[in-house]
């Protein structure tokens, strides 16, 4: 028997290793999405059960506009909702686009999330009527979408632009949602949620290093 020597280059080999590892890392990264996404959402149920059971009104504790108390709500008020139809018409696009918002890292994800919260709930408590109080992930979901769609244009990274495009022929209906229409419905939480999300996308986005000029 004769054994024949295969003569493979360092380069090929470094190539394959590379795809390895980012194969690697990605199919990690989608793992802790998921997982991290699942709980989330997981959560606002198990909030919206004990709302249901118990004899408090969780959904006072979302954002009152205009009354200084109200402020600490906007923390809270993505985690509450108006009943299971409510939070079943949130949970599924919550679900797939905080997934892919995800993607790209938890910590950056935790960050965007709180940008959105933040900035979706400000423009909430400073544009709606006076006292009105608003709960609901919506803000996340509208978020959730601009980041993903920003991130593609901000990043230029191939696989963060397909995405991106991926998600605004999926989800482009929803952009209708920032408009004032439906009495009951918060379209400022969606406004400034999808601001909130492309804001995100802009401080977060993947910084290049400096080409010096000759």
């Amino acid at each position: 028997m004769n054994d024949h020597a295969i003569r493979t280059t360092p380069t090929s080999r470094s190539a394959g290793g590379r795809f390895k590892r980012k194969a690697g890392s990605l199919a990690a990264g989608a793992a802790g999405a998921a997982m991290l996404v699942i709980v989330l959402v997981a959560g606002m149920w198990a909030i919206e059960v004990a709302d249901y059971v118990l004899p408090i009104d969780f959904d006072a504790y979302g954002i009152r506009s205009w009354d200084p108390e109200g402020l600490g709500g906007i923390v809270i008020a993505p985690f509450l909702h108006d009943g299971f139809g409510h939070l079943m018409a949130n949970s599924l696009p919550l679900l797939v686009l905080g997934f892919l918002a995800a993607l790209r890292g938890l910590g950056r994800f935790l960050l965007a999330s709180l940008i959105i919260i933040v900035v979706s709930g400000l423009g909430v408590w400073f544009t709606s009527t006076p006292m009105m109080v608003t709960v609901g992930a919506s803000g996340l979901v509208f978020g959730y979408f601009g980041f993903v769609v920003a991130r593609g244009l901000f990043d230029r990274r191939a696989l963060d632009i397909v995405i991106g495009i991926g998600v605004a022929v999926a989800y482009y209906s929803i952009i209708w949602g920032v408009l004032p229409g439906e009495a009951g419905i918060s379209w400022q939480g969606h406004l400034f949620g999808l601001i909130g999300g492309i804001v995100a996308a802009w401080i977060l986005r993947r910084k290049r290093a400096a080409v010096p000029a000759y």
